[in-house]
């Protein structure tokens, strides 16, 4: 697909009813949709292809499995809003809250293929990377809890455009606990992807088993 053709003047914005859905589901179509990034003097866009679910409080690597705090408030909060967090004194993080209002769960936006606005960075993967990709689009937490559907911030996709994408679950990256559960997304062969691989990765497409309620068990694409 061509780069021309992701512009932000080609995308629709995704409707709040996109993210009032299960996580799995959203995360599994957030894969080649685009982040748009605008501030008062520049925009950015790019093209999401990696992203991880973190789901309710019985998840041990999401931040809700502590239950509701002024830090996850936005996590119980509407669907379609941005969940932004510091992290290891040094990093932002960009998520995506999901699933119905008091049920927490979000979606981090763990890279990005970069469509325009990133050009005068001398980095050639400027948004491979969580932290990298709130750095270089400048979000911060001053957008924590603003709507995807505002003008700073919002997830968008070219109108009719249907792409068949090779999607791969994986354990998520950074964690300690919850590593059984495959919810990283990503799309197979893209080079901007923040790992190309982990231990464990499936060898072909995947989805989850229905028969599993979605959760850890996945069944290869026949």
């Amino acid at each position: 697909m061509a780069k021309r053709q992701l512009t932000p003047r080609a995308l629709l914005r995704l409707p709040l009813t996109f993210y009032d859905r299960p996580a799995l589901e959203v995360s599994r179509e957030l894969v080649g949709k685009c982040l748009v990034r605008r501030n008062e003097s520049h925009e950015w866009t790019g093209r999401i292809v990696e992203v991880e679910a973190y789901i309710g409080e019985d998840d041990p690597a999401c931040h809700a499995y502590h239950g509701l705090t002024p830090r996850t408030r936005v996590m119980y909060g509407p669907p379609g809003h941005a969940y932004v967090y510091f992290t290891y004194g040094m990093y932002f993080m960009l998520n995506v809250v999901v699933h119905a209002e008091g049920s927490p769960a979000a979606i981090l936006i763990r890279a990005l293929e970069p469509v325009s606005g990133f050009e005068e960075l001398e980095d050639p993967r400027p948004a491979s990377g969580p932290g990298k990709l709130c750095k270089n689009m400048q979000i911060d937490k001053s957008l924590n809890g603003v709507s995807l559907l505002s003008r700073q911030l919002w997830i968008g996709q070219r109108p009719g455009m249907k792409e068949k994408l090779e999607i791969r679950w994986s354990s998520r990256i950074g964690i300690r606990e919850g590593t059984n559960r495959l919810w990283r997304a990503y799309l197979f062969g893209n080079p901007f992807v923040s790992r190309k691989s982990n231990p464990g990765d499936p060898t072909s497409p995947s989805e989850p088993d229905p028969a599993s309620g979605g959760l850890y068990q996945f069944r290869a694409k026949k």
